[in-house]
């Protein structure tokens, strides 16, 4: 009796060590983080998976280009360990709320992540071809050979090594020459970014570091399979010219050859006057654009108007993943929504 007492107490004591071991490496309470857009939700609810789940702050069908905070953003802001955010020149609604926060929160701006391919936002809303000046980019890795453009696009996208006259891009003003805000749409630059989230997870709460760098290396492997998957789904179409609502698209037209013909809008806080679209319609017309493309958020009636007279079809694109629900799976669905719209709208004859 004595002695099975004592191998109990034995055990136990080896047991507790474990558990307290284990506690610290996978069960520590995780940091309140909240996060700006659902793409970027979605990246880090990937890593955060099995320690914590991050808060939203644009949720539903609203768009961060027409957001204003509400109480319960603030209220979240307040709470937050980690924020993260593309940036002002995406979230401006976010800029001033963050410079108010107290010291102990950690704020990452996702795009100033090492490693992103950043390319000039295009002052014109309608546009045939892209010369290298619309598409001077940063930190190009290798393996990012899109030098070969279908329908005479050259996006002279050089291996790594090479010097790409990288600008200092201080300026966040979204119409006014600054970068292309919609990052997440090339999947090399969702991985850059999730390495961001990774090291700023990991600085901010290493208890549960081990758990944030296995989701990080399985989130890696996941978006490889989907950069495949996309060129493989979008390659039957990527010489046929559209149109799209604004302008969006440049980091999945860079990575995968698609040929946005031109947009409605620069930017969807600019509502187009008659002229514009006047200008518009008769590109449709011109190029044999074979389809115009919507977005959840805003006015289908503008895309009616354009293709009215035309042999043109309607489609729907959502590059803010305004229709899709928050979590970790939500990037994939977004990525492959838009190659498999792209592919369904552009393949219909005439």
């Amino acid at each position: 009796m004595k002695l099975a007492t004592g191998l109990s107490l034995a055990l136990q004591g080896l047991a507790l060590p474990a558990l307290l071991l284990a506690g610290t490496a996978h069960g520590a309470d995780a940091p309140v983080v909240v996060t700006s857009i659902k793409p970027v939700h979605s990246l880090v609810s990937a890593i955060m998976q099995g320690v914590g789940t991050p808060e939203l702050i644009v949720d539903g069908a609203a768009s961060p280009h027409t957001y204003s905070m509400k109480p319960s953003n603030a209220k979240a802001l307040q709470d937050a360990k980690v924020v993260f955010w593309i940036g002002p020149g995406l979230e401006a609604f976010l800029e001033k709320p963050l410079e108010a926060l107290g010291e102990d929160a950690s704020v990452a701006e996702l795009d100033k992540a090492p490693g992103l391919t950043k390319l000039k936002f295009r002052e014109g809303g309608a546009f045939e071809a892209h010369d290298d000046g619309d598409h001077d980019s940063e930190a190009h890795e290798a393996g990012h050979d899109h030098a070969e453009e279908a329908g005479g696009h050259d996006h002279a996208k050089e291996a790594a090594g090479h010097d790409h006259a990288a600008e200092a891009h201080d300026d966040h003003d979204h119409g006014h020459g600054a970068f292309d805000t919609h990052l997440w749409l090339d999947p090399e630059n969702a991985k850059a970014m999730a390495a961001e989230i990774t090291t700023t997870l990991v600085a901010a709460d290493p208890a549960n570091a081990l758990a944030y760098q296995a989701n990080a290396e399985a989130l890696n492997a996941k978006l490889d399979a989907l950069d495949k998957e996309i060129a493989g789904i979008v390659s039957p179409v990527k010489d046929k010219p559209f149109i799209v609502f604004h302008d969006a698209y440049q980091y999945f037209e860079n990575r995968y050859h698609v040929r946005v013909a031109g947009s409605i809008t620069v930017s969807p806080e600019t509502i187009p006057g008659a002229e514009r679209i006047a200008e518009i319609h008769k590109k449709v017309a011109d190029l044999g654009a074979t389809c115009v493309f919507a977005e959840p958020q805003f006015q289908p009636r503008l895309v009616d108007v354009v293709l009215e007279g035309t042999k043109a079809k309607a489609g729907v694109l959502d590059p803010e993943a305004a229709t899709l629900d928050a979590g970790p799976d939500l990037y994939f669905k977004l990525m492959r929504g838009i190659a498999n719209n792209l592919k369904d709208c552009l393949s219909r004859e005439s």
